[in-house]
């Protein structure tokens, strides 16, 4: 199979990227995009050329490092399925793709297809976690969690944090990840002595870091993990709950 890569090329945050155009001539149906890129950068190294940068790690759609826009779409082109995931048997021998990073304010381009996904990590840090005593783990069985509680909550405790939902998102909106992580600590009894601080503070470090939600609906099509729409509701009613509860709920 030959492609031809439109690959977006940036040498650091401060320089002025551009499109540049390579072609793949022996590619296989069977090959992930990543593997594409790989078999690209064998090619680019033998010549003595730069290869192209980006990231990647276990490479089985469940760490979230990876992530590329494949013509316009976060990860590629189907659906709720992450870059190393997705196949060339959805192209046919002589297409074009165009390859770039993940497009987002909060995503700063640092090389190539590699960009700087540390807003997310500080909507973490501002509340995407609860506080417990060190020492002895208690028992698996101490705090029974009805079966239905526990599936939803980790329903939305499989996200990857891969940002594909900002990038997707017209307004570069970060509810998607925001609510599931709300959703998800608020669903758990450990999770609720915390939760009115912790709405306050992701809800504000999404704020500033992030755009409003577009409410379309691109972020759950985009998402590799499948959490449902109905998280980025989690953001505003939890936010809310924590300003009519006020310090009851700290």
């Amino acid at each position: 199979m030959r492609l031809t890569l439109s690959i977006w090329r940036q040498e650091s945050p401060g320089t002025e990227g551009r499109f540049e155009d390579y072609e793949v001539q022996d590619a296989s149906a069977e090959m992930s995009l990543l593997e594409l890129l790989d078999r690209l950068n064998d090619r680019l190294v033998e010549d003595g050329l730069e290869p192209v940068a980006f990231d990647s790690d276990c490479r089985e759609g469940i760490c979230g490092t990876c992530g590329i826009t494949v013509d316009d779409r976060p990860h590629g082109p189907v659906p709720n399925t992450p870059s190393c995931r997705q196949h060339l048997r959805s192209y046919r021998d002589g297409d074009h793709l165009r390859l770039e990073p993940f497009r987002a304010r909060a995503f700063p381009v640092l090389r190539d297809l590699v960009v700087d996904r540390g807003a997310m990590d500080r909507i973490v840090e501002a509340g995407g976690f609860i506080a417990v005593d060190v020492g002895t783990a208690p028992d698996a069985d101490a705090q029974p969690i009805p079966f239905r509680t526990a599936e939803k909550a980790l329903d939305f405790a499989a996200c990857i944090q891969c940002g594909a939902c900002v990038a997707a998102c017209p307004n570069g909106s970060s509810h998607l990840f925001t609510g599931s992580l709300l959703e998800h600590l608020a669903t758990l009894p450990q999770g609720r002595p915390e939760r009115g601080r912790r709405a306050r503070a992701v809800a504000q470090a999404a704020e500033e870091e992030f755009g409003p939600c577009s409410v379309y609906g691109e972020c759950a099509e985009a998402c590799p993990a499948g959490i449902p729409l109905s998280a980025i509701s989690a953001v505003n009613r939890e936010a809310l709950r924590a300003r009519l509860r006020g310090a009851r709920d700290d």
